[in-house]
């Protein structure tokens, strides 16, 4: 993770410092070299930290304490002085060649925002990652089954349960018990439970059981333990021991290119082992697909696998970890009327309406319409990085509806 952007990182840290000893502590304020020297010290620590995380071969360090604690210590010592310097390098333009004026407005302007920085940041490391937002959605469906009107969906995503490790045991806990008072029809779960290993949900087994237990659910691309180098035989040893994790240890039903039909019996609603011919009048089917990502990201996906035997009349909802796909293979290849996903996080932060994830995908976050065909992406209820700001982790109630 830290080796895809280490170049900007180190810049960014010894940049910022460069211009602030340059302009202040040598021509403004004469500070002594001994007094630079402690200033440099931070810097010098936070590049040895950088090279050292950018050295490791995984994406991440196994024990998250490492890169959590870094990126604590971005938003302490580095990111306000990044704000600080540049907005002082353009107040400085600004004053020299435009208003030519004696005064830097950069510089106080620099100060206020690089302490707001500080505080955001921290916000969205501890009250912004623990808060949790449980959205109601409501679809009306031409073609559903009126024995499943009313019919509740708890969508979950992208747990990435290994960064609830330690004191932030509690907010996995919470979700939980949220996602077991919505007292749902189904549950489902569209992938990335893991952040590196499988060995990460053992420590959770019994949390996840009591919230979750039942439902269905399709793999992410952390899933596939992409994020760890080693050698194929440990990679496919380790995604058996994911899908047994959550078939064993959780009673989830894993759907890999596979559906399951749903039908109703004396209003109660159960898993049928038939395939999806037949009559659908008192049935839906789920169909969840391997993870469809474009590059880097992993496609196992095999929507023809996926779809055999589902009639035409079926309505069918579709589990795909990956929004990209909904126009790229779902539309075209299938005729779900529902897909869900998560993958984005919805950029685990939104300033003004604006989320990072929009500048990678369409389809980032929320409801999206095609004809009569509907795409939800959530933003998930965790992430490798612990941090949200203005986008809550994400618990989604779908109730279907049938028009009547």
């Amino acid at each position: 993770m830290i080796a895809r952007i280490v170049i900007p990182l180190l810049l960014a840290i010894v940049l910022s410092d460069w211009y602030i000893d340059l302009h202040y502590f040598r021509k403004r304020y004469h500070i002594s070299w001994w007094l630079r020297l402690l200033w440099w010290l931070p810097c010098i620590g936070m590049v040895v930290y950088t090279c050292g995380l950018a050295s490791i071969r995984n994406f991440a360090p196994a024990d998250l304490t490492w890169l959590n604690t870094y990126l604590f210590l971005l938003g302490l010592i580095v990111f306000p002085k990044v704000i600080f310097a540049v907005s002082s390098f353009f107040g400085w333009i600004t004053r020299k060649f435009i208003t030519h004026t004696h005064t830097n407005w950069g510089h106080y302007a620099g100060i206020f925002l690089g302490v707001m920085a500080f505080f955001i940041y921290v916000y969205g490391l501890a009250l912004g990652f623990s808060s949790v937002q449980v959205k109601h959605v409501d679809l009306t469906f031409k073609d559903l089954p009126r024995s499943f009107d009313g019919f509740r969906i708890v969508h979950v995503s992208d747990i990435h349960v290994g960064t609830f490790d330690g004191w932030r045991s509690f907010i996995l806990a919470s979700e939980m018990d949220s996602i077991r008072n919505q007292r749902p029809d189904l549950v489902v779960f569209t992938g990335d439970l893991q952040n590196m290993r499988p060995r990460e949900i053992e420590k959770f087994r019994s949390t996840l059981y009591n919230g979750m237990a039942g439902a269905l659910s399709v793999l992410g691309n952390h899933d596939y333990t992409e994020y760890v180098k080693d050698n194929p035989e440990e990679k496919a040893a380790n995604e058996r021991r994911i899908v047994e994790e959550e078939e064993k240890h959780l009673r989830w039903r894993v759907l890999r290119n596979q559906h399951i039909v749903v039908k109703v019996h004396n209003q109660k609603y159960y898993y049928s082992p038939a395939n999806g011919k037949g009559n659908h009048d008192d049935s839906i089917v789920v169909c969840g697909t391997e993870n469809d990502g474009r590059p880097p990201f992993p496609n196992r996906s095999d929507y023809g696998k996926a779809t055999k035997g589902i009639g035409k009349d079926a309505f069918v909802v579709m589990l795909q970890h990956d929004p990209s796909a909904w126009r790229r293979s779902v539309l075209p290849r299938t005729s779900a009327q529902l897909t869900l996903s998560g993958h984005t996080h919805g950029g685990q932060m939104q300033l003004f309406g604006w989320r990072p994830t929009q500048l990678r995908q369409r389809e980032d976050y929320g409801l999206y319409r095609e004809g009569d065909r509907y795409l939800y992406v959530t933003a998930g209820l965790g992430g490798l990085v612990p941090f949200r700001l203005n986008m809550p982790n994400e618990i989604t109630v779908i109730t279907l509806h049938s028009e009547k």
